[in-house]
């Protein structure tokens, strides 16, 4: 059994993983703390390998059983006591644990009304985080290369603290192709892009309702407790408030970068002049 003390965001977490396969999708995204440290643990995670059956397709069943929030899908199961302190994951393989690793820590931010989970690609830009969202294929990928040489924070799971004094972006262990040690320190979210493929680069600002609707769709987020909704939706509108949200229409070239340059001079002269 593999043992070790990672930090994700500001939480501890104990992980324990009896699978040598699976170890290798955690190895090399998450930051381990030094083994002499002795800090309480927020959440203990156990993974075990071994279980179920090939993806199938992204239904995930939810129930609670003795005390236990209980998620099915084929290749996996998580379990996590009513409390949060305690999980463990059951998979398939590879593929299966890194969707029920988003399960597990996106259930347990919200429980903690800490923050939240989005499907994007976030790149670092002069200290500052900005977000790239949109529907499949709109370009999340394509848009993280061709920030290179910039910083990644995310390339599929963005990892947002969310207060009423700022937006935090933390580097995400969630990953898709690009291991974490690419990603940088933790930097505030300065902007939000939905993308749009295009022959052109134009950009329009969204007023928060339309941004609100749109973007709280694209959280990881697995529940069927009627009070979680409320709260994400709080989470997003509390986000959004402090940060604008775009329709960015992107050549596939880095040339859309000067058009967020350009989003963030007339901002700052909004808020001067405001």
């Amino acid at each position: 059994m593999i043992r070790r003390t990672a930090l994700v965001d500001e939480h501890l977490i104990d992980l324990f993983c009896d699978s040598v396969e699976l170890w290798t999708l955690i190895e090399p995204n998450f930051q381990f703390v030094d083994e002499g440290d002795t800090i309480p643990v927020d959440v203990t995670l156990a993974i075990y390998g071994d279980y179920g059956k090939p993806f199938t397709d992204f239904n995930v069943g939810i129930t609670t059983e003795k005390g236990k929030k209980i998620y099915r899908r084929t290749d996996y199961l998580l379990e996590m006591d009513n409390d949060f302190r305690h999980a463990v994951i059951r998979a398939y393989d590879r593929t299966a644990l890194k969707h029920a690793l988003l399960n597990f820590y996106s259930t347990y931010l919200l429980h903690n009304n800490w923050g939240v989970l989005i499907h994007s690609s976030c790149v670092i830009e002069n200290g500052e985080a900005h977000l790239f969202a949109g529907d499949s294929g709109c370009g999340k990928s394509t848009a993280a290369r061709l920030s290179r040489p910039r910083k990644l924070l995310s390339d599929e799971a963005t990892l947002i603290k969310i207060t009423p004094t700022g937006v935090t972006v933390f580097n995400s262990p969630f990953r898709s192709d690009i291991f974490a040690a690419s990603g940088g320190t933790p930097c505030p979210l300065r902007s939000i892009q939905l993308l749009h493929q295009s022959l052109e680069n134009r950009s329009v600002t969204l007023k928060k309702g339309e941004a609100l609707l749109r973007f709280y769709k694209m959280a990881f987020y697995w529940s069927n407790e009627p009070s979680d909704f409320p709260k994400i939706l709080r989470l997003f509108q509390v986000m959004l408030d402090q940060v604008p949200v775009c329709d960015l229409y992107f050549q596939k070239n880095n040339t859309f970068w000067q058009l967020i340059s350009e989003q963030e001079h007339i901002q700052e002269k909004v808020s001067v002049h405001g």
